[in-house]
């Protein structure tokens, strides 16, 4: 693709690496062995998201977007949307996008405060049921994934509370057809989650590494600290503020404990957390990796543990890790070459209202228009194929109805969607672009 001429009416494949789904939680029921079904109906009747106070919309002309569709992420487990096949279909193709990572956005049974993996459970028997309900979205989500053939790479989700259960999830996970991959648990100033370098790890990784399923990590935890309300003053802030040191310690974890250089073939994706902050984190990491090696410097202590590796970090990421860049700012593409055009996959984190649906055409054209179109295409689309194993040629013939073409992504957009009066995102927020222009 890179040594192609784009012509101005090719149509881009355009892939979302970072969407989310999940079932209304009464569709779980049937996901579920029948043994954990009256524990199921006593934990459903009684669920409250904790976040719901947490609810923003938005409106397009055109749309039948009501107050119960759109919402922020972590209160869009009352949306339909995340469950609904064919308007998710339609949707989508109206945005341009003609397949999607997905990962899980309603509450599997038995979690207590979030849909996604995070802190540990505090006995066997809590273990047993949240894994329990992790399995059933398991299965859901590959009977969602095939109602689109070709369309959707579903990710699965596993504890790495007990590593034998996790490796066997995983082997299901594969056998499913979720080919988005495993979703590692996410991390938080709680605590609980078992760290990424411990060598009980190490046949997670290569069962990940033999089976080719990559591996995410997806935003972090919030704060929930013991004796602050989730409402209260500073939480939800602080909790962004933190999300990205949560979420980055996964990169030295994964790298100065050798698991890339054991299994060069792993690949790991972050998403919903930036991809500015790339340049500068390998530039402090490699300079650990360089104090490491210098017999005459003052952290030589760090040599031994420099003998697990043999490149440098920024090496390492360049060969294994990956970027889910969903709210892809018109400022984090002017560093694409500083952070590796091949490692970004552009995203549109359907169906949030932070999202860039349904504006993701004029986000494309605001974010894209000053790069090269077969840059674009890499990052679009071309990388993720790649990654996930899509069929391109397959997506080439859906995007040649629906895709933005080269054309329409080289002008910048007639109209950009107002914030917040239309849309959410950060992509279309004055200080996204407006300095640029």
């Amino acid at each position: 693709m890179a040594n192609e001429e784009l012509k101005g009416d090719h149509h881009y494949v355009v892939i979302s690496s970072d969407n989310h789904a999940g079932a209304d939680i009464q569709g779980y029921k049937p996901y579920l062995e029948k043994k954990w079904h009256d524990e199921f109906d006593a934990w459903a009747a009684s669920y409250t998201n904790p976040w719901d106070f947490v609810e923003t919309r938005v409106t397009k002309d055109g749309f039948s977007l009501d107050t119960e569709q759109i919402l922020t992420g972590v209160s869009s487990w009352h949306s339909s949307l995340n469950w609904d096949s064919a308007q998710r279909k339609s949707h989508l193709d109206s945005d341009g996008v003609v397949g999607e990572i997905i990962f899980p956005n309603t509450a599997p049974p038995f979690m207590a405060k979030t849909v996604l993996s995070g802190v540990g459970p505090v006995s066997s028997a809590e273990y047993e049921r949240q894994f329990a309900g992790l399995q059933a979205h398991n299965r859901w989500l590959a009977d969602f994934c095939a109602d689109a053939p070709g369309q959707r790479a579903g990710i699965g989700q596993v504890l790495l509370v007990d590593v034998d259960d996790a490796i066997a999830e995983v082997r299901k996970i594969k056998e499913l057809g979720l080919t988005g991959g495993v979703l590692l648990p996410i991390d938080g100033p709680l605590g609980g989650t078992t760290p990424l370098y411990v060598d009980a790890l190490e046949p997670f990784w290569q069962v990940c590494a033999d089976l080719d399923v990559p591996m995410h990590k997806h935003s972090s935890a919030p704060p929930e600290q013991p004796g602050a309300a989730l409402d209260g003053p500073g939480v939800v802030a602080i909790g962004f503020a933190e999300r990205q040191f949560y979420n980055h310690r996964a990169v030295a974890q994964m790298i100065f404990s050798g698991v890339f250089e054991r299994h060069p073939s792993l690949k790991l994706i972050f998403s919903e957390s930036g991809v500015g902050w790339v340049p500068r984190h390998l530039a402090m990491l490699d300079s650990i990796y360089t104090a490491g090696n210098d017999p005459n410097g003052l952290l030589h202590f760090l040599a031994p543990s420099m003998t697990t590796i043999s490149m440098k970090p920024s090496e390492y990421f360049a060969r294994n890790i990956f970027l889910g860049a969903s709210l892809f700012l018109p400022s984090e593409a002017k560093q694409r070459h500083e952070i590796g055009v091949d490692r970004i996959m552009w995203g549109v984190d359907y169906p949030h209202s932070e999202g860039t649906f349904p504006y993701s055409r004029e986000a494309i054209a605001l974010t894209f228009s000053d790069c090269e179109p077969e840059e674009v295409a890499l990052m679009l689309g071309v990388t993720a194929a790649k990654v996930f194993n899509f069929d391109l040629d397959h997506l080439q013939k859906l995007a040649d109805k629906v895709g933005p073409t080269v054309d329409e992504v080289r002008l910048f957009p007639a109209s950009i969607p107002s914030v917040p009066d239309q849309t959410l995102s950060p992509v279309f927020s004055t200080g996204a672009f407006a300095s640029d222009r």
